[in-house]
């Protein structure tokens, strides 16, 4: 099930953001990331301390005009932390979040209470594999049929996945995106699971929960330039 976008109130970020990070605690990435996710977590406390139910969380992040803005810089891994910080430390999870990157100074960040809609489905795929297998990914690129990449240029993308009680949807974001080759290109040489990522420029992904799915995942792809 897909939700809309947040629009109301934003906080402007005090630190900027930080992409994923894998390397070690101590390591200055990792200081800088924890110190960004901690200040924007409590920027929105008081937010998230008046909301109940299923929330929604957007991020709309500057980038300096030295940055090519559709080159790296993917969205969903600004997303992931940001996401994995909120559930941890203040004990709250979301079902649609969304970002955006763009020229300009300044960065913001929305909580609301998530509102369904319904979107454009341009396709629909059941995965049966782990998402920690390249089956996975194989099983999306091979149910994208009579998809054409879509021209040089930003792209808007969302991904509703529908899961099982029991699985963790945050870890299925890279991985899907990794697997839209057909619709977002692969560079002139490129590895088939690293897209021309780079060129979404404002991404929304969304999560419901059916019990009769299991392990399997049902992901609805929406997308345009």
């Amino acid at each position: 099930m897909p939700y809309a976008r947040p629009d109301g109130t934003a906080e402007k970020l005090t630190h900027l953001p930080r992409l994923a990070s894998w390397e070690k605690s101590t390591h200055p990435g990792q200081i800088r990331l924890l110190d960004y996710l901690s200040s924007t977590r409590l920027l929105l406390e008081p937010v998230l301390a008046r909301l109940t139910g299923p929330l929604a969380l957007r991020l709309d992040i500057g980038l300096p005009e030295t940055i090519k803005l559709l080159d790296h810089h993917d969205l969903d891994n600004y997303l992931y932390p940001l996401a994995a910080h909120l559930r941890k430390q203040a004990g709250r999870d979301f079902v649609s979040v969304w970002a955006t990157k763009y020229t300009g100074p300044d960065s913001f960040v929305r909580v609301e209470q998530a509102r369904p809609v319904v979107f454009p489905v341009r396709s629909t795929i059941r995965t049966t594999v782990s998402s920690g297998k390249v089956g996975y990914k194989e099983q999306i690129r091979d149910q994208l049929t009579g998809v054409t990449v879509l021209p040089d240029g930003p792209v808007r993308l969302e991904v509703a996945f529908t899961v099982g009680p029991a699985r963790s949807w945050t870890t299925l974001w890279k991985p899907t995106i990794d697997a839209l080759g057909a619709v977002l290109g692969i560079p002139e040489g490129g590895r088939p699971w690293s897209p021309r990522d780079g060129r979404i420029d404002r991404l929304g992904l969304h999560c419901s929960v059916a019990a009769t799915l299991g392990n399997d995942v049902l992901i609805d792809l929406a997308w345009s330039s």
